[in-house]
């Protein structure tokens, strides 16, 4: 032990982690347990707030969380669920203590608190779902009541007219709704004139096009917001912050028109530079994203725009200036969160560009606090600056929702389904406006599994379970309604965080971390309730090393799963499941973005690039790893054909393909024909694109996040070869609705028992 873990005594130091919620013991994929060690317990608890690199700290500490446990406070929000009686995470209420009830609609409800036996105290069950207000004696918190499960699929058709039979033929429609969608890389789009990258205007487009052939639903990747001082920082999934947007999507001529955004393209460029016209066609040109020149150069045309906006619009008469009100309307709306993003953004700036600073942390004292009057003052020095990145976010929201607003018109019952990712950046705006509510100095990640024997260290932060208790998940509720107000649905990354995470102290190795448990029933609830005040339906993405019981639990609470093509497979993985044995409660998929397509798969193409770039670990008995990955896909290529020809979407009598020669329809086929509500259909495989998006555990080695369609989404669809896939594939998922006796929704009945957490 190291002098921290030394000081304090591992005994000490296990207790404390035990009560701050660490898993001090763990079982891997393998079914090995675990002890973590006390020097990584001592950094992590550190990360909590919870010192004890002394004696005296570590028993200070103890004392405290034994404190809590003995007579733990009422939180801030209570969280409780329709029509079952609620227990009260106190001990210290009389017996019979009255309490009154004021509804978030209006009304009130008095009553008794109930009291078992050796149980906590419990209120009377409650009808409404909504955020209520609980006044116990002198103490009113607030209490979060949930309906019993998301808005699900069912729900979602039933709003829109019913499942896509009945909505589409006026025939009578079966009872459980089996519908699909298409999932897309939105800054791998491509129209013409985008300059380089995927944007709104271009998602718009591809969610009529996909509606107009029958599609529901349209998945893709996060939008949430990137660096604007530092492009080169460009995965989706370590944003900036999970509140905003980003901006690098925006089509400057959607809201100012075509000949503002084409005289900003005319003028010239930068002393010495090609004229901005010549730039934004060089890189739309290129078949992959630069991400850096790309920004730069939008950030340029957005901010001639921006000039323009203020020169007319912000200051012209109230008959002039529509766009200005309304401007006005949505930063008013964004409140702190908003302000706050656009303060940061504009320190950001600053710091990296004058003094080579890339983290807030290291910023001066006095800036990184977002309440601090040198933030205000900075913010009153430099209105105009801090105004441009409002500006950003307003044509960003207008542009994403945009697209939603395209996709319901066109025909779709859920529309965008937005992405949340599993955490944040921690040099980024969320972390520094919420400084309070997150994690410092440690990295979000996995375990070593069988598919990464190192481990995963993903340099992300996310928010502390003691904040969220404390703070009233007041964090957690205003991320769940920046990600829900633009789609129809929701997918979590790696939802089994909201259970557990692997938690890595900043430097170390990915093994060396631990799993700290989160409040799993307040989380699940709240994600209903919001779900159901959005009406969206909502995706947990549920892969990997899965606690069990865990996936049982999304369910009862209308959170639908993932299966992929890929890991639906026997125990001793000779054989691929057949699709009637696919699960009911999840959607299912060919493949995901970190995972191979379905031509790439079947040609090994993800073998080989793993090979190319190092990825491959020798072998202890000498052998050759990438032929015997190769002799081991052989194998999966007759298996899965002969899955294919089992399901009927393959012709029997004959043998498999050959590598080159992918089954794309056949495996699109396989996933339309599960029972699954929704059957996603990833654009690379609509497409029999070989590469995918991203390839884990590789940053510049691979091409991560700036693959390209080859073409614009006008010119694809104008390919009778997608149009007649399309049609196929619709007309699969519509004989799989007739013949599936799934109910319509996992609702669970209503229940007078506690839900204890």
């Amino acid at each position: 032990m190291s002098g921290r873990a030394a000081a304090s005594g591992r005994e000490t130091i296990e207790r404390i982690a035990a009560r701050a919620g660490f898993e001090v013991h763990w079982e891997d994929a393998n079914k090995a347990t675990h002890r973590v060690k006390p020097d990584t317990l001592a950094t992590l608890l550190t990360a909590l707030g919870l010192p004890c690199d002394t004696r005296e700290q570590a028993k200070e500490t103890l004392a405290m969380l034994d404190a809590e446990r003995a007579e733990p406070p009422l939180p801030p929000l209570v969280t409780a669920e329709c029509h079952r009686a609620t227990a009260l995470p106190v001990a210290s209420l009389n017996a019979g203590a009255t309490y009154r009830i004021e509804l978030e609609r209006g009304g009130v409800i008095e009553g008794r608190l109930g009291t078992p036996k050796g149980e906590s105290p419990l209120l009377a069950p409650i009808s409404e779902p909504g955020y209520h207000v609980l006044e116990l004696g002198d103490q009113r918190v607030r209490l979060a009541v949930a309906p019993p499960r998301c808005y699900t699929i069912a729900d979602a058709c039933r709003d829109a007219g019913g499942p896509p039979e009945a909505r589409r033929t006026n025939d009578d429609a079966p009872r459980a709704a089996a519908i699909w969608g298409i999932g897309a890389q939105l800054y791998g789009l491509r129209r013409v004139g985008d300059g380089g990258i995927g944007d709104y205007t271009a998602l718009a487009s591809l969610a009529r096009r996909g509606a107009q052939a029958g599609a529901d639903a349209m998945a893709i990747s996060p939008t949430h917001a990137m660096f604007s001082a530092d492009p080169g920082k460009i995965s989706p999934y370590s944003p900036s912050s999970r509140l905003l947007l980003n901006v690098a999507h925006i089509d400057p001529a959607s809201v100012f028109g075509a000949d503002a955004f084409a005289a900003v393209l005319d003028a010239h460029g930068a002393e010495g530079a090609a004229p901005l016209r010549e730039q934004w066609a060089a890189l739309e040109a290129l078949p992959l994203i630069d991400w850096r020149n790309v920004v730069k150069l939008r950030l340029t045309v957005l901010r001639a725009l921006y000039e323009r906006f203020c020169a007319h619009d912000r200051a012209g008469t109230s008959a002039a200036a529509p766009l200005a009100r309304d401007f006005d309307a949505f930063c008013a709306q964004g409140g702190h969160a908003l302000e706050d993003h656009a303060r940061f953004e504009a320190i950001d700036a600053i710091q990296r560009g004058q003094h080579g600073i890339g983290h807030w942390r290291d910023w001066p004292d006095s800036l990184t606090d977002p309440r601090h009057p040198r933030v205000q003052a900075f913010a009153r020095e430099h209105r105009h600056e801090v105004d441009f990145h409002l500006f950003l976010q307003w044509l960003a929201a207008k542009g994403l929702k945009g697209a939603q607003q395209a996709a319901r018109e066109a025909g779709m019952a859920i529309g965008l389904v937005t992405d949340l990712a599993v955490g944040c950046d921690g040099a980024g705006s969320h972390a520094w406006s919420y400084r309070d509510d997150m994690l410092q100095r440690v990295s979000v990640g996995a375990p070593p599994d069988l598919f990464n024997q190192a481990g995963q260290a993903w340099g992300l932060t996310t928010f502390s379970p003691r904040a969220m208790r404390t703070q009233g998940f007041s964090a957690f509720i205003d991320m769940l309604r920046a990600t829900f107000a633009y789609g129809g649905g929701l997918r979590i990354d790696h939802v089994l965080g909201l259970q557990r995470l692997w938690l890595v102290p900043k430097g170390a190795s990915a093994a060396d971390g631990a799993y700290l448990r989160y409040p799993l029933t307040d989380c699940l609830r709240l994600i209903a309730l919001e779900s159901l005040r959005h009406r969206a339906i909502v995706i947990g993405e549920d892969l990997g090393t899965v606690p069990d019981g865990f996936r049982e639990r999304l369910a009862r609470h209308g959170l639908l799963g993932i299966r992929v093509l890929w890991f639906e497979r026997s125990a001793d993985r000779g054989t691929f499941t057949a699709p009637p044995q696919w699960s009911r409660t999840a959607i299912a998929t060919t493949t995901t973005h970190d995972l191979p397509t379905v031509a790439g798969w079947w040609s090994g193409a993800d073998i080989a690039w793993r090979d190319r770039i190092g990825q491959t670990a020798p072998r202890a008995d000498g052998r050759d790893p990438v032929a015997l990955a190769n002799a081991e896909r052989a194998a999966d290529r007759h298996a899965l054909w002969r899955a294919f020809q089992l399901a009927g979407v393959a012709a029997t009598g004959v043998g498999a393909p050959p590598k080159d020669q992918a089954p794309i329809d056949e495996a699109l086929g396989f996933v339309a024909s599960t029972p699954a509500p929704l059957a996603l259909y990833p654009l690379e495989d609509l497409l029999g694109l070989t590469d995918q998006p991203n390839l884990p555990g590789s940053i510049d080695e691979h091409p991560n996040w700036r693959r390209r369609l080859d073409a614009p989404l006008d010119a694809l669809f104008e390919d009778s070869a997608l149009n007649d896939r399309l049609l196929a594939l619709a007309n699969k998922r519509g004989r799989a609705a007739r013949s599936s006796t799934a109910p319509a929704s996992p609702a669970t009945a209503p229940s007078e028992s506690p839900d204890k957490p």
